[in-house]
């Protein structure tokens, strides 16, 4: 293990004393076990999000961001490192498939604290609870053969239709033509405080200014690794800019469930801020630690006290690092 891994790992565990009750209950070491099963066990890399292009860029706020968060990230321009990703713990994994979510992990850095989400290219998660999320993995185990059972997936998913929700929601939506081409949602609420004290609920969302799909035709053309190189050029062009939006929660909207949408074109938003990726980074800058959205927040915004699949987030990601780690 790596000096600054092994600080990463150290940082990681210590955090466990501050982690819910609730993420303390759930066997994290089995989802990521499961995880890890699901994609074919490869080692030395995530358990989620394997394959990704480590990046960096500014995050500047809106001018009225400050009046729904006291968090400094709110109140002046800060740097960023990011990470884009493809879903699941296989490195191979096809550019091109389509019902497997696109990943976006940013940490915002003010020097003395963190403000980290990390975001995914549909509205919903693919899980209400650990214990399904862990059950979603296992019924995705390759067999024997080395395939997948259809049957197997078809019948939970008829047991759990929740989860079936995010697979639904890409599956009617073309491919993202790139990593910066498509949006991306927090699926979990946050609340966002003022220095009134005054508490704003809501869903966060990146929205890329450049959104692009890719027809049948199209994708047919590219290869299965494409969205590093496409990147990399479209960076050489200038910043690739997304706003961050607040989805304003209304009352009766969940948030403690991270499979249920919120329909936002009923739902007032509120622009926080705009984040521009300059450029790529080596992937040892966004290995060298987690990026944890949970233990990274700063006073003035924290994440749902009332959803599991949040909670379980540090432990799991604590635990992936570990192995990847060693």
């Amino acid at each position: 293990m790596t000096t600054s891994r092994a600080m990463a790992w150290t940082l990681a565990v210590s955090a466990c004393l501050s982690w819910p009750a609730l993420a303390e209950e759930a066997d994290s070491g089995a989802i990521v076990a499961a995880q890890f099963a699901a994609g074919g066990n490869n080692q030395g890399v995530r358990a989620s999000g394997a394959k990704g292009v480590c990046v960096k860029g500014t995050f500047t706020p809106a001018p009225g961001a400050a009046g729904l968060s006291k968090a400094p990230h709110f109140a002046k321009p800060t740097p960023v490192t990011a990470r884009f990703s493809m879903g699941g713990s296989s490195p191979k994994i096809s550019d091109k498939a389509k019902p497997v979510t696109r990943g976006f992990a940013v940490r915002m850095s003010d020097g003395p604290s963190d403000m980290t989400f990390v975001v995914i290219s549909a509205p919903v998660f693919a899980a209400r609870t650990p214990e399904q999320l862990l059950e979603f993995f296992k019924v995705r185990a390759p067999g024997p053969d080395g395939k997948q059972d259809p049957e197997k997936i078809k019948a939970f998913g008829a047991q759990n239709p929740e989860t079936t929700r995010q697979s639904a929601w890409l599956n009617a939506r073309p491919v993202p033509a790139s990593f910066a081409g498509v949006d991306y949602w927090s699926v979990q609420a946050y609340t966002l405080t003022n220095a009134k004290g005054t508490p704003t609920v809501a869903r966060l969302k990146f929205v890329s200014a450049d959104k692009a799909g890719l027809s049948d035709d199209e994708l047919k053309g590219k290869p299965d690794s494409f969205y590093a190189d496409e990147l990399k050029a479209r960076l050489e062009q200038g910043p690739a800019r997304f706003d961050l939006v607040a989805i304003l929660a209304e009352p009766g909207d969940p948030t403690n469930d991270s499979t249920a949408n919120w329909p936002e074109e009923s739902r007032k938003t509120a622009t926080l801020g705009m984040l521009a990726i300059t450029g790529i980074e080596p992937n040892a800058t966004c290995d060298a630690r987690t990026f944890d959205p949970v233990a990274e927040l700063p006073e003035g915004i924290a994440g749902p006290a009332d959803d599991p699949m949040f909670a379980i987030r540090s432990p799991a990601y604590a635990v992936s690092l570990s192995k990847r780690a060693n």
